[in-house]
């Protein structure tokens, strides 16, 4: 079944149980996450107040659900604590678990270590 615009157009809410509207035709005073991120909000546990439907033919539409900007409240600052753990587990990322070296770099996951100890017979040529 095809998806468009005309499906995705329910300012009621009584097809898809929520308000929803087409992509990029959201009313003003609703926002995604991401967009209330940007403002310096977050959604503070208030429900999801609608949605915005962008239709794709050969799979299911892509779905943004929006929250109202109104409800959101602003988000909590980082503490002391938080700072110390984000920056022990960046180091964690960063540390080879062969040569227990700093890579200086997040290590890849599909490596496993840092690229000097998955690849030691090939060197740079610089």
């Amino acid at each position: 079944m095809a998806w468009g615009y005309s499906k995705c157009l329910d300012p009621t809410g009584a097809r898809h149980g929520i308000p929803t509207f087409p992509w990029k035709c959201a009313p003003d005073g609703y926002a995604t996450y991401r967009q209330l991120r940007a403002r310096g909000l977050r959604p503070g546990g208030q429900p999801v107040a609608a949605q915005v439907l962008r239709p794709r033919y050969r799979r299911g539409p892509l779905i943004a659900y929006l929250y109202r900007i109104d409800d959101a409240k602003p988000v909590r600052p980082m503490t002391p604590a938080k700072w110390a753990a984000l920056a022990k587990a960046n180091t964690a990322r960063r540390t080879c678990p062969k040569c227990r070296g700093d890579a200086g770099y997040v290590i890849p996951a599909s490596l496993g270590m840092c690229v000097p100890c998955a690849y030691p017979d090939e060197q740079c040529a610089a």
